[in-house]
């Protein structure tokens, strides 16, 4: 099954760059997102983590 994809892929023109441009953009995101995350604000995240203790919900219930 692998050799009938392969010869297809050896006949098209150009595609040895596909791999090269998937992985650049694999590793633009994870450097984006990693930097995204380390110069997030440590006051949000305190406030996030604390959303599932606060006293009332969006329907104006309260937890006993």
């Amino acid at each position: 099954m692998l050799k009938f994809v392969k010869h297809n892929m050896e006949t098209i023109s150009g595609v040895e760059i596909y791999p090269i441009i998937s992985l650049l953009i694999f590793f633009i995101f994870f450097v984006g997102l990693y930097s995204w995350v380390y110069t997030y604000k440590k006051d949000k995240i305190n406030e996030m983590s604390n959303i599932p203790f606060t006293e009332g919900n969006e329907n104006g219930a309260t937890n006993n």
